[in-house]
């Protein structure tokens, strides 16, 4: 009975979904996809399951939810709380793809404290917004997200991408290994994951390692997302380049004038 709830559960989330894709060139998908996910009343999780992939999606096709929302979408609670949340979901995880800290930090400073309570992964989005700018104020938030979400894998993406976006955060390389570990399966069949895998690895010197991780995520990359495969092919081409430089420099101190 359990698992015929969580199969109707995930076909209604499905839906919803499916009917903001269809609008998504419109106006109206993101009030589409509040209503559907009211609706279902769906869990903090469930909501950020379905609205970080969307608002990838609308990004991508060029109809951005910052086009078609605004900040007081993220701070007004008038709609109700699981619309409030779909909206705060779709905002904040667009700025995120955006590389907005500021604005992320700006926006979120005006949410009560008790809403970041009930919604972790809004909190790791702030978390995302001040690591991102290598604050290490934000390592104190990672805590307090993985204590109140354990293993809830998009909350841990936000994580990772604000450790891996925060250059000069003390022990970065180490972090980005420990919360990819915290991933289903260690992340090995994540192809995000092991993108991040390989930038830890290439930062600590660990040249071969860090190839054998991009080279699994550029296999299991899926079709379609040639941004995303222009990232890893980048990675790729950075650790090659750290590579070479760090056998050229051996290779220099190793060399006896004649």
């Amino acid at each position: 009975m359990i698992d015929a709830l969580d199969s109707e559960r995930a076909e209604a989330l499905a839906r919803a979904a499916s009917a903001a894709v269809e609008e998504i060139a419109g106006s109206e998908w993101p009030t589409l996809l509040a209503g559907a996910l009211r609706e279902t009343e769906a869990t903090w999780q469930e909501s950020a399951e379905v609205c970080a992939d969307i608002a990838w999606r609308a990004r991508a096709a060029g109809n951005s939810a910052l086009l078609l929302l605004t900040p007081e979408h993220v701070t007004d609670p008038s709609p109700g709380p699981v619309i409030w949340r779909t909206y705060r979901h779709l905002y904040l995880s667009t700025l995120r793809y955006d590389f907005r800290c500021r604005d992320i930090e700006s926006l979120m400073n005006k949410v009560p404290v008790n809403v970041l309570d009930e919604d972790p992964y809004s909190e790791a989005l702030y978390a995302f917004a001040r690591l991102g700018q290598s604050r290490s104020d934000g390592l104190a938030v990672i805590h307090r997200v993985l204590v109140a979400a354990p293993g809830h894998p998009k909350t841990l993406h936000v994580l990772l991408h604000g450790v891996w976006l925060g250059t000069f955060l003390p022990g970065r390389a180490p972090m980005l290994l420990a919360l990819v570990g915290l991933l289903p399966e260690g992340g090995l069949n994540d192809p995000i994951a092991l993108f991040r895998m390989a930038s830890a690895r290439r930062s600590l010197g660990h040249y071969p390692e860090a190839l054998t991780a991009i080279g699994h995520a550029l296999e299991l990359l899926p079709p379609g997302d040639p941004a995303v495969h222009a990232d890893l092919v980048r990675e790729h081409a950075l650790i090659t380049t750290a590579y070479d430089l760090t056998q050229h420099a051996r290779g220099t101190r190793n060399t006896t004038p004649s």
